[in-house]
């Protein structure tokens, strides 16, 4: 068997999945930024946070979800 039987079927898995999870971040970065919820989803999600929003701070709530930006690139770990 030649050595590239081995080698070619290697690469390409190896660019496949670095392909797909690249792909996946972006997707799934272009779906968090398009995400809105409104007072009802914010109002259910406090609920089961086992908070009680009021008014004033379900509006807050809300404008802080509209303003809020996502990080393009994820915190580095502390070591």
């Amino acid at each position: 068997m030649a050595w590239y039987n081995w080698v070619i079927p290697i690469v390409t898995l190896l660019l496949g999945l670095a392909g797909g999870f690249y792909g996946g971040v972006q997707y799934l970065k272009k779906q968090m930024s398009n995400m809105q919820m409104d007072e009802k989803q914010i109002q259910a999600m406090a609920r089961s946070m086992g908070m009680n929003l009021n008014q004033k701070q379900l509006k807050q709530m809300s404008r802080n979800m509209k303003n809020m930006k996502m990080p393009n690139k994820l915190p580095k770990a502390k070591k």
